[in-house]
């Protein structure tokens, strides 16, 4: 059966505009301003009992407010990406009518809240390696502060600027971005700076790789999708658009369902790990004695962390050459500044690593375990562990003149260190995942609109939907898996462009024209306001 003849028909009865503008029941309303109370003073009384059980009562006066701030910001950002990029599994399915618009939005929100809490943490702590080493040993600091709210304003005051102009735009692009801006600007503000190293520049390109590619990935693959479908399913209802509201054919609706319910749980898992990230270091910042290790690790772990750090030393000690090993002090100096230009294969790094990694050891040892590390010790022993952790990644998969079973061994100590360091309590994940899924029930109306007409010159078809979806879902599913922040909102509303095209429906250029001009924007705009901003509140603390 040809296009033509699949298609013939599809105008008999005009599709309908969905009704956008339900208002929401009182009911609604109520039960969204309760959850969102609960949700902060469950966090407030997290962070509270988390003090406590560290054996550090109060905090100052200071410092509790520049956490509630911090915290506050950093979930205003997460429920910004809640409703800037809803859209993305929404669009389909309130276009097709295969969900009411207020029963699609809510049904997103429970499906990010889900895929929040059941997220790995690993796309958290590819973001944050992005940051400065100096910045992220500092985070207490007034620099430290600085860096988190200007990356966390910038990113937010770009995306509700897309939003408002009801633009498609990646919410991972703009923190990534602000991130780079943070790190150059504190770079040239430091005593003899440059702008080359305030930024891990191979870890920024592994990631900008990512999102670079995700419209590409999305328009292609969905344009093929599309196509496929054409010659396996020859079902004539599949590639043709709504007629007037009328819900698809039971089958149909259950896979643009199903597929808005993939989407908006790997949005969840994914976006809402960059957040978590950015909350660790902040908590890390103003109660370093409960969060900046990871004190819920059984003592039964303690054997096995020494045996590690034991075996690393050993190893890090077969390749100093004629290097001596020098105090902790300047073994911490020396492999931080390695980890700045990212030349960490040298003697003198193996022989401060060395250092480090017997004084982790040591310390472990005589305390018992890591979650017994006291108040005092603690900046220091999380600060020896993520520089050792952040080298062994900076040294590579395999560095030269290592053997493999001197590389499994450096591999088990990062393992180790990272469990240490890199952990994400549950309240954290709760609370985000609210942030994240309310934020996905209010202001969606806007980039909707731009997805599900804007973008084709005809009504999106079921076929259509359910190709852009399928391959959002798959690609935001595998970068989870892989521990990269990729865009929904670039896959998924270039998915929608390459249907358009594959299926001979014609694309709006403009609307094109200025997605394409946010995406190219949204980089060195959300650097230039990040920047401009840490430069101004580093004056402020």
């Amino acid at each position: 059966m040809s296009d033509m003849t699949i298609n013939r028909g599809m105008m008999d009865v005009p599709p309908r505009r969905p009704h956008l503008d339900e208002k929401t029941h009182v009911g609604g309303a109520l039960a969204f301003f309760l959850v969102l109370v609960a949700g902060l003073g469950y966090a407030a009384f997290s962070i509270s009992k988390d003090i406590s059980n560290a054996g550090e009562h109060t905090l100052a006066v200071g410092a509790f407010v520049l956490l509630g701030i911090a915290l506050l910001i950093a979930l205003g950002f997460e429920f910004v990406n809640g409703f800037h990029d809803t859209a993305n599994a929404v669009a389909t399915v309130i276009y097709t009518h295969s969900l009411p618009p207020m029963a699609a939005v809510i049904w997103s929100g429970t499906f990010n809240f889900l895929g929040v809490l059941t997220s790995s943490g690993t796309v958290a702590f590819t973001v944050v390696t992005l940051l400065p080493v100096e910045l992220i040993l500092q985070v207490g600091s007034g620099a430290g502060y600085a860096m988190v709210f200007a990356l966390l304003i910038a990113a937010i005051i770009w995306n509700l600027g897309t939003w408002t102009l009801g633009l498609p735009n990646s919410s991972s692009h703009a923190l990534i971005g602000s991130i780079m801006g943070v790190g150059i600007a504190n770079q040239f503000m430091a005593p003899g700076g440059s702008a080359t190293s305030g930024v891990d520049w191979a870890q920024a390109v592994s990631v900008l790789k990512a999102l670079l590619f995700s419209p590409l990935i999305g328009f292609v693959l969905a344009a093929l999708l599309l196509l496929l479908m054409k010659v396996v399913v020859r079902s004539p209802s599949l590639y043709s658009a709504p007629e007037g509201n009328k819900p698809p054919p039971a089958a149909i609706r259950a896979l643009l369902v199903l597929t808005c319910t993939g989407v908006s749980f790997f949005h969840g898992s994914n976006d809402g790990q960059k957040g978590m990230g950015l909350i660790m270091l902040i908590l890390i910042g103003a109660a370093p004695t409960a969060y900046a290790l990871n004190r819920a690790m059984p003592e039964s772990t303690t054997p096995l962390f020494l045996q590690t750090t034991h075996a690393a030393q050993t190893v890090f000690q077969a390749h100093i050459e004629d290097e001596n090993l020098p105090a902790t002090a300047a073994a911490r100096t020396t492999v931080g500044n390695a980890l700045k230009t990212k030349a960490v294969n040298t003697p003198a790094v193996y022989a401060a690593l060395a250092t480090l990694t017997g004084d982790i050891d040591q310390q472990v040892k005589n305390y018992g375990a890591i979650k017994a590390v006291p108040a005092a010790a603690t900046p220091n022993v999380r600060n020896d562990m993520y520089l050792a952790s952040d080298a062994v990644r900076v040294m590579g998969a395999h560095p030269a003149g290592f053997s493999d079973t001197e590389v499994a061994a450096l591999k088990s100590l990062r393992s180790s260190l990272d469990s240490g360091t890199k952990f994400i309590p549950n309240w954290v994940k709760v609370t985000v995942a609210l942030a994240l899924g309310l934020g996905t029930m209010v202001g969606w109306k806007r980039i909707v609109v731009t997805v599900g007409e804007k973008i084709g010159k005809t009504h999106l078809t079921y076929a259509q939907g359910a190709s852009a979806e399928i391959v959002a879902m798959a690609t935001i599913g595998l970068a989870d898996v892989y521990g990269l922040p990729v865009s929904t909102t670039h896959v998924l509303s270039s998915g929608v462009a390459g249907t358009m095209a594959a299926n001979g429906s014609g694309l709006r250029w403009s609307t094109i024209k200025n997605m394409a001009l946010a995406w190219i924007l949204t980089l060195p705009a959300a650097m230039v306001i990040a920047g401009s901003l840490y430069v101004i509140l580093r004056q402020v603390f």
